[in-house]
């Protein structure tokens, strides 16, 4: 059936005045509202208000202009339904073919740092979602057009067969139907952020395609890489690439991590993750020595990881990291000189964020088959514990700095998870093991004679002294860990029998 009249009301204007001069070329009427039809017949296009086609004028500030049977009835008949056909003719009310209409701007609204609350509700939209899901809904008969993107084929159709295929009907009806749905899951959001619910009876979020990938986790999987609109500007998401091929599905896992573990320091850090562990972290009083360190701490592993540094990446820094094979690298920033080094190789990517805006508390979603984790975000840290030194020998100021070193690190190794730290660097890390004294082995192993004098944090108690003995027997003198085992006693005793000083925190740190 050949397509006769168009219904147009769009906020977002782009392409819209050529997309109406086309339509009203091949003979199709256009109804329009407010700013829409000032903007049309500007450029000479005849249009015809609403308020004509429905006897009514536009009311409420606006508010209510489309919300009319003479608009939705024309929208929701089904045309070769005998009964609707006659009700149509009773009330004088002549189909619509064509609705071409996109949404107030409730997003970026909302994203003003100084919006207000009765700003954003006036930027919830009405009549605009009931058409696009009235036309969308009657897609068999109407054409619905929510993306400017879709205007050509739109155009092409009509042009070359005088109507839009039912095929193409599908499609664009399937994305208004994604578009209204993700509108309302932002309003759902925003309204319940503000009202201060924290785990609602039901969790409406929207996700926006940043990219496709090449690949998932494998490369028999597909995959895709999604964005939260408004999500935090400190993440993977909203990095910006400088150089170097795209992403992958396992890069951006890893850079997450490597992003997580990095926002624990104030001072100049530097961390290298493969397989969503640590391999390596160093802190300095440059990003040089902190990276310097945090390569040192395993110089094997660090072979095809993901780096990220707190500090901008200067022309130093930026000859060192050229010395090795890296996937990534994430700083806030990087020095002209670091980016004409580092973008000698073609492949390796250079991604900057900004690391001003990383305090942000955001809830932390785990997918699960069927389901969906949310928790918070796991901010505490050594200022929120309560320390007590359960042991005779109290810790020097030197294992106090290593302490605290492994304990920010361990918080972001997978469980059961031991890390050894020792002269401002990570030198053992035990990741994602069945037992607590298997994580120290491999820790110790790893660590090597480096161990004499270092460090150990554990991301929970210790069921048992069997940790204690393998972390005094490699030369461990300092220990952290949360405590609250009922077998708490002996590992202070096993440590005091060693002359080893423990620290409890009082909270555990799991990492599945």
């Amino acid at each position: 059936m050949k397509a006769q009249r168009a219904l147009i009301s769009v906020s977002n204007k782009e392409g819209i005045i050529a997309f109406a001069k086309r339509l009203s070329e091949l003979g199709i009427e256009i109804i329009s509202t407010g700013g829409t039809k000032k903007a049309l017949e500007q450029e000479g296009i005849p249009v015809i208000s609403i308020s004509e086609v429905t006897g009514f004028p536009e009311i409420l500030d606006g508010r209510v202009k489309t919300l009319h049977p003479i608009i939705h009835g024309g929208l929701l008949a089904i045309r070769d339904d005998e009964s609707h056909s006659k009700q149509l003719d009773e009330h004088h009310i002549r189909p619509i073919d064509l609705v071409v209409v996109n949404l107030y701007p409730f997003q970026q609204t909302i994203a003003k740092p100084d919006v207000t609350f009765a700003e954003a509700i006036e930027n919830i939209d009405i009549g605009g979602p009931t058409m696009l899901r009235a036309a969308a809904k009657n897609h068999q008969y109407v054409t619905v057009v929510v993306d400017p993107a879709d205007y050509e084929i739109v155009l092409q159709q009509l042009e070359e067969n005088g109507a839009v295929s039912h095929d193409t009907n599908l499609k664009l009806a399937a994305k208004v139907f994604r578009h209204t749905a993700a509108y309302d899951a932002m309003i759902a959001e925003y309204l319940t952020n503000f009202a201060g619910e924290r785990y609602p009876e039901s969790l409406t979020m929207t996700f926006t395609k940043k990219q496709d990938l090449r690949y998932g986790e494998n490369p028999h999987q597909q995959a895709a890489f999604y964005q939260k609109p408004l999500g935090s500007i400190f993440s993977i998401a909203a990095a910006k690439q400088l150089h170097g091929k795209e992403l992958s599905y396992n890069n951006i896992n890893d850079a997450n991590a490597a992003l997580q573990i990095v926002k624990e320091f104030a001072e100049p850090a530097a961390v290298a993750v493969k397989h969503m562990n640590p391999c390596g972290v160093g802190i300095g009083d440059t990003i040089l020595a902190a990276f310097t360190r945090a390569y040192e701490a395993d110089p094997t592993s660090i072979f095809g990881g993901i780096v990220a540094l707190n500090r901008e990446v200067d022309r130093d820094t930026a000859l060192k990291m050229h010395e090795i094979f890296l996937e990534i690298i994430i700083a806030p920033s990087f020095s002209e000189e670091a980016v004409e080094i580092l973008t000698q190789k073609k492949n390796l990517r250079l991604l900057t964020i900004d690391f001003a805006a990383q305090h942000k508390n955001e809830p932390f979603f785990v997918s699960v088959h069927g389901g969906l984790l949310v928790q918070d975000e796991d901010r505490y840290t050594l200022d929120d514990a309560e320390i007590k030194i359960v042991t005779k020998r109290q810790p020097t100021e030197t294992e106090w700095e290593d302490l605290k070193l492994a304990w920010k690190v361990v918080k972001h190794v997978k469980s059961n998870a031991i890390v050894l730290a020792k002269d401002h660097m990570t030198i053992g890390v035990g990741a994602g093991q069945m037992n607590r004294v298997g994580a120290a082995k491999i820790a110790i192993e790893q660590a090597g004679h480096k161990a004499q004098g270092a460090a150990l944090a554990s991301d929970a108690f210790f069921p048992m002294d069997d940790t204690v003995e393998a972390a005094a027997k490699a030369g461990i003198t300092a220990i952290i860990q949360p405590g609250g085992s009922i077998r708490d006693e002996d590992s202070i005793k096993k440590a005091d029998e060693y002359g080893i000083a423990m620290v409890f925190t009082g909270v555990r740190h799991f990492k599945h």
